[in-house]
């Protein structure tokens, strides 16, 4: 995907990683340098017209991080989720608000869809 849109696409993400939210930071610290039974992730990174939270390119799961705003805006979400898993990926939906208060938890929920790839 060459051109101006991805560009534009590869800089907001850049800023993203350089502003994260205090859930986003937390989770990275515990999913970066292969932490989680050696999977690679990637954070804020562009996939189609979407920048994803973080992403495991070799299973092809994406995990979103969602605060109290996507109350607001799940047929976005929806149509979002929908697109990402017409391309091949996985999207697991997460709350920030359970990040901070039960981090172990979350990380045992995307380990479980980490090792459990969908038939």
């Amino acid at each position: 995907m060459g051109g101006y849109g991805w560009d534009m696409h590869v800089d907001r993400a850049r800023d993203l990683r350089k502003q994260p939210s205090d859930a986003e930071n937390r989770l990275w610290y515990r999913l970066r340098r292969k932490s989680l039974s050696g999977y690679r992730f990637r954070r804020q990174s562009p996939i189609g017209n979407y920048i994803v939270d973080f992403v495991c390119p070799d299973v092809a799961l994406i995990v979103e991080l969602d605060g109290g705003q996507h109350a607001d805006q799940q047929k976005y979400d929806e149509a979002r989720t929908r697109w990402l898993e017409s391309q091949g990926y996985r999207v697991l939906r997460c709350w920030n608000n359970d990040v901070l208060s039960n981090t172990d938890a979350v990380l045992e929920q995307i380990l479980v869809a980490l090792e459990d790839p969908p038939p």
